[in-house]
């Protein structure tokens, strides 16, 4: 089981261990400033290309809109706090590696409420067969009743990227329907709008799935209302 304040992408690999491949081949790596790089132990869950990594990243504000089976969750993204997620994101979305997909993760932690999807084999442990950088948010406010300073607030409505470490983000993400204290390990990229917090209500209000041995009623596990991520797009302004 994975531990409150814990967002891990079970498929991304720790930076060591992507350094090689199968057969000990090097990844191949972009060579722009995100260096995305393929892991060849961990291939992808849905095929897709590596993203372009050009010289000049848009820092333009993009809109996104995941259309799920409990309705619409509109997204914007921002590239001038997380040009090489988003980047990468709107690569996924176009080259469609989140359609017909299911979120694998709902929970309900007193300071962890998010749902997490982003992986075709709805295993948790899926991806796009490649890594690439953090882009740590700085500016976050503390955790309150934190003594150590080290939990901050990922509040409500942001939009992140799950990892297994640093450096290692993939394919993905958690949408953030309560505020969460969590250390500042997890990239934010985005906010989520009004209608898709009301979605993201109506998925938590369901409830999540009960396993044995496990608390009652459960934080942690797939939910009640399975979530289906019919098709993902990014939306012209």
């Amino acid at each position: 089981m994975v531990t409150a304040g814990s967002l891990v992408a079970f498929g991304a690999l720790p930076a060591a261990a992507a350094a090689g491949g199968a057969g000990d081949r090097p990844p191949k790596t972009t060579k722009g400033p995100c260096r995305y790089a393929s892991t060849p132990d961990e291939p992808a869950a849905r095929k897709v290309p590596l993203p372009p990594d050009p010289r000049r990243t848009p820092t333009r504000p993009v809109s996104a809109v995941l259309k799920t089976n409990h309705g619409d969750i509109g997204l914007t993204l921002h590239p001038d706090r997380a040009p090489c997620t988003v980047q990468s994101f709107v690569h996924l979305v176009r080259h469609r590696f989140y359609n017909d997909t299911s979120c694998h993760r709902l929970t309900a932690y007193d300071r962890l409420k998010v749902l997490q999807c982003g992986d075709p084999s709805f295993t948790g442990e899926g991806g796009p067969g490649y890594r690439y950088k953090d882009e740590l948010p700085t500016d976050l406010p503390p955790w309150p009743g934190d003594p150590t300073g080290v939990r901050k607030t990922y509040a409500r409505g942001v939009l992140a990227m799950a990892n297994a470490g640093p450096d290692t983000n993939g394919s993905q993400f958690f949408l953030v329907y309560g505020d969460s204290g969590l250390a500042p390990n997890y990239t934010i990229f985005g906010t989520v709008d009004a209608a898709g917090l009301a979605v993201l209500d109506r998925i938590a209000a369901g409830g999540i799935q009960p396993v044995p041995d496990g608390p009652t009623p459960p934080v942690d596990g797939l939910p009640v209302l399975p979530v289906d991520i019919d098709k993902a797009r990014i939306a012209r302004r």
